[in-house]
């Protein structure tokens, strides 16, 4: 079947299912945004056991998808995977980090004579929230706005900046550090927002789900400053274009608005995407209780088309997916990048494994549901986190 497929349809299927695979973990990061939320709740210890345990029964699927975004991205485009891990380093290694501590936490939090203290796990949850979502969400920006390496004859990368990617955000003489840290930031309040809605879906506490409205609109209003700063810069900036034919890269103006205008599916998506975000936030804030249960799917859905949508017109119709703005002709595409042939076929046939997993995370994530959770759970459950 995939062996019939041309080399250049299994790059662009390829692109598709590591975008899903992005897409799929910006949803998930609402377990990072809940846990720097923790604190919003008071002092209450009942309620914050509420929220860590809410949490807590779901960040290993933010964990695992994380992984495996990362195992296809290193499969399918090992150019990029190596330049990008091998060359801003730093950044991957605060991300693994911020991961590594949140694992630690939700195990030693509460178990008895931790040398750390409980405090100190909850600080490591909240870092994992900060740090997870914004240098992420900076990570990616840099598929629009670009880094600064060069590729040699030998498909050699070799990054310009001794700061090792944490000059993307960390440069505030470039305007585009700017560009990039306002997706970090918008994935950060996305996040929160995303987290107050999952709180209204699986928690019963009066308490806790009138506070989750106030932050609702506390963090919806900042993440649409950003995320509407981000877009507006992007769709008027010059893109990254390369010739199908010689691979030439060159700068086009326009060009990220033109992709959505010339993949009009993919811009379709994108609208669609952004108007579920905005219904489900403002309905979860108008309705009743059971009305407002329901905003995280349609603001979850949303986000995953949404930033499907961007990843698409990142990677596809001729376009520069991590671009190159020390060595224009290094930027890397999904042709240049890619495995062999070979190995596309071979893993594609792998990835008819991936509706089977999400089926395994949509499972696991109703059997948790079932039941919504209230103090009483708390109170007489001797194994919560």
């Amino acid at each position: 079947m995939f062996e019939n497929l041309s080399y250049t349809t299994l790059q662009e299927y390829w692109w598709i299912i590591v975008s899903l695979l992005g897409a799929i973990l910006v949803f998930m990061l609402f377990v990072q945004g809940g846990q720097t939320l923790i604190y919003s709740f008071g002092k209450d210890k009942i309620s914050r056991k509420i929220i860590v345990n809410a949490l807590g029964r779901k960040w290993d699927l933010t964990f695992t998808t994380l992984v495996t975004f990362g195992g296809a991205a290193f499969a399918s485009f090992p150019l990029f995977y190596a330049t990008s891990f091998g060359g801003a380093y730093w950044v991957w290694m605060l991300i693994l980090f911020a991961f590594i501590i949140q694992a630690v936490s939700y195990e030693y939090r509460t178990k008895p004579n931790n040398f750390l203290g409980e405090k100190t796990y909850m600080a490591f949850l909240f870092i994992n929230g900060l740090l997870g979502t914004v240098l992420l969400g900076t990570a990616v920006a840099t598929f629009f706005t670009g880094s600064e390496f060069s590729i040699n004859n030998m498909n050699s990368s070799f990054w310009q900046s001794p700061y090792r990617g944490l000059e993307l955000a960390f440069n505030f003489t470039s305007y585009y550090t700017y560009v990039n840290l306002s997706l970090g930031l918008a994935v950060f309040f996305l996040s929160r927002v995303l987290a107050s809605l999952y709180f209204m879906n699986s928690v019963s506490n009066k308490d806790i789900i009138v506070k989750c409205r106030k932050l609702l609109i506390d963090n919806a209003i900042p993440f649409l400053i950003f995320f509407l700063f981000f877009i507006v810069n992007i769709l008027i900036k010059d893109g990254f274009a390369y010739n199908s034919v010689g691979g030439e890269v060159s700068l086009v103006k326009y060009k990220y608005f033109h992709n959505l205008i010339e993949m009009p599916v993919v811009g379709l998506m994108f609208v669609i995407g952004v108007v579920l975000v905005l219904w489900g936030i403002i309905n979860s804030f108008i309705k009743d209780d059971d009305a407002a249960s329901k905003g995280i799917w349609f603001t979850g859905g949303g986000t995953i088309l949404t930033v499907f949508a961007l990843f698409l017109i990142s990677g596809l119709n001729n376009t520069c997916f991590y671009p190159s703005t020390f060595d224009l002709q290094s930027s890397l595409n999904i042709r240049n990048a890619s495995s062999s042939e070979y190995t596309l076929v071979a893993m594609s046939y792998v990835s008819l494994l991936v509706p089977f997993v999400i089926a395994y995370i949509w499972y696991e994530w109703s059997s948790l549901n079932k039941e919504k959770i209230t103090a009483e759970e708390m109170e007489n459950d001797h194994h919560a986190y």
